[in-house]
């Protein structure tokens, strides 16, 4: 027996702010991911405490993986894709913060609330993924 779940359209302000959210991501990561290819010192700095260490070369790894994603996100086709692929990203720089115990609310916290953007602005703006994850009222 299968289920069909109708979706209502995605009206246009929900749409505007999905995109303004998705927008405000893209930038973010887009600016993150091109900071760790340069790589400047004061960004291969802040790996050392965090027990990477001050690789150039995993600072422009790292800066790769973070703009294919967000390019992967921006494009339509991929958007749920390259939002799977940011979240494990996220989660990664949320673990890394909670193993050297920092400020929860303003570091550890950050990728969430960046996750949470992600993929807000992605459900604002797709009908096929509120299909997928329905919010009743």
């Amino acid at each position: 027996m299968s289920v069909i779940t109708e979706t209502a359209p995605v009206s246009n302000p929900a749409r505007w702010m999905g995109r303004i959210l998705s927008g405000l991501v893209i930038l973010f990561l887009m600016i993150d991911g091109a900071i760790k290819l340069v790589p400047w010192p004061v960004v291969t700095e802040t790996m050392d405490p965090m027990g990477y260490g001050s690789s150039d070369a995993l600072m422009r790894g790292l800066g790769a993986i973070t703009i294919v994603c967000t390019v992967l996100y921006a494009i339509p086709p991929t958007s749920i894709l390259g939002a799977i692929l940011l979240t494990g990203y996220l989660g990664g720089a949320i673990a890394s913060h909670v193993r050297i115990d920092s400020p929860l609310f303003t570091h550890t916290l950050f990728g969430l609330y960046l996750g949470l953007m992600l993929w807000g602005g992605l459900w604002l703006r797709d009908k096929n993924l509120r299909s997928v994850i329905p919010f009743r009222h």
